[in-house]
């Protein structure tokens, strides 16, 4: 046979539908092609939700200490269980769901919340229909185009308000909600949240919860987790990550939480699905090394320096926040999230990230990269270095401000 002919095995037909790089490549490009006429720029970017601060030496040292170990027979571990180090999950529920009813044995710690998301995807099957807010955070609906499930979109209930309107909402198998959202940076209030809760036993539905950006909460009104809702445990599963908690997104380290109580339409437990799931994908369970940064993270003295970095980024936000407000914009998000939702008008979201890229070398995201409902909008990330946040505010205004008056 020769090289590159046909063999007899069908392609999935389910990848034809999987566009997930898709995002990320098409901004690449946008930069490409801006350095190839602006070789010696320096091009500033707002566009991407990757950590750029240094892991706190408390937790790297950590980690050190426990790789030296593995060099000694006392200290050497090796494969470890599918649901992750005990003594992690009993952490995770001490420092972050404390007084919530959730137990260690509900835990399942991964390499990433996009691991957990795609296992619990995986288990629930195809056919299965999920809403989606929209905007979304496009890798999501990839996702669930992999494993076959059907996708609806829910609708808001007006232009400004980013809780989707259940009233008029479908009957679906999954809800994946994600608070704060990505991308609009609109953290859920508990009321929303009670609504929703409300709507999936109504309706037989188990949610899907991405608590990825929970840390960055602050106001009283909103929830960093779904279970401090009265009833959450009966529907929903919430997964989250080190990622944006304590910097891990090149480290790769986030669990998920199935309770006791969720379970399928005849009775059976997911919990106990689940276990079979990561039995067979993940059976050694997340990296130990991860696994003890995450240990690390969690203590006393380095979650102090974890919130310290959150702090880092909502100041940087802060910063972003005035100068819009500066240029006669509206702006959502930025207050319990690392993400402004940056309202426009007049022009595509595509041609003035375009316009941003060329005249102040300064990178956005295009709203309408996250669905229908994200044109009119752009998705600014505070994850920076402060000099950087600084430095591309004075270009956007020195493109902005001469035109706030035109």
């Amino acid at each position: 046979m020769t090289k590159g002919s046909s063999v007899g095995v069908k392609r999935n037909a389910n990848l034809s539908n999987c566009e997930s790089e898709l995002f990320f490549w098409k901004l690449r490009l946008k930069v490409q092609s801006h350095l190839a006429i602006y070789p010696n720029s320096k091009v500033i970017s707002l566009a991407v939700g990757d950590a750029t601060e240094p892991i706190p030496q408390s937790i790297t040292c950590a980690v050190e200490k426990y790789v030296h170990s593995l060099s000694t027979r006392e200290g050497f571990s090796g494969y470890g269980i599918h649901q992750g180090l005990e003594s992690l999950r009993t952490r995770i529920v001490e420092q972050l769901y404390n007084g919530l009813g959730v137990k260690t044995s509900e835990i399942f710690v991964s390499d990433g919340a996009k691991g957990c998301l795609s296992r619990l995807l995986m288990m629930f099957g195809s056919g299965l229909t999920l809403a989606l807010q929209d905007a979304t955070y496009p890798v999501i609906n990839q996702l669930c185009s992999l494993f076959g499930q059907n996708i609806v979109y829910l609708a808001k209930k007006s232009e400004d308000d980013f809780f989707p309107d259940l009233s008029n909402a479908p009957h679906t198998d999954l809800i994946y909600f994600c608070s704060p959202n990505n991308p609009t940076g609109i953290a859920a209030t508990k009321k929303n949240l009670e609504e929703l809760v409300s709507f999936a036993k109504k309706n037989g539905s188990i949610i899907l919860y991405d608590a990825v950006y929970s840390a960055f909460v602050e106001d009283i009104d909103c929830a960093k987790s779904i279970y401090e809702i009265p009833g959450a445990r009966e529907v929903a599963i919430e997964v989250n990550s080190f990622s944006k908690l304590a910097g891990f997104t090149g480290v790769r380290l986030g669990w998920s939480i199935i309770p006791e109580s969720v379970v399928f339409a005849n009775g059976k437990s997911v919990l106990q699905d689940f276990h079979k799931v990561t039995l067979l994908t993940a059976p050694a369970g997340a990296s130990s090394i991860a696994q003890a940064g995450g240990l690390a993270a969690l203590s006393s003295e380095s979650f102090k320096d974890v919130l310290k970095i959150i702090e880092h980024y909502k100041e940087n936000a802060r910063i972003l926040l005035k100068a819009f407000a500066s240029y006669g914009l509206e702006a959502f998000g930025g207050r319990n999230s690392p993400y402004i939702w940056l309202k426009i008008a007049g022009k595509s979201s595509e041609d003035v990230c375009d316009e941003w890229l060329e005249r102040a070398h300064v990178l956005a995201s295009p709203g309408v990269f996250f669905g229908p409902a994200g044109e009119g909008f752009l998705r600014i990330s505070a994850f920076g270095h402060r000099e950087d946040i600084i430095e591309a505010v004075e270009r956007l205004d020195a493109i902005m401000l001469p035109c706030k008056s035109c």
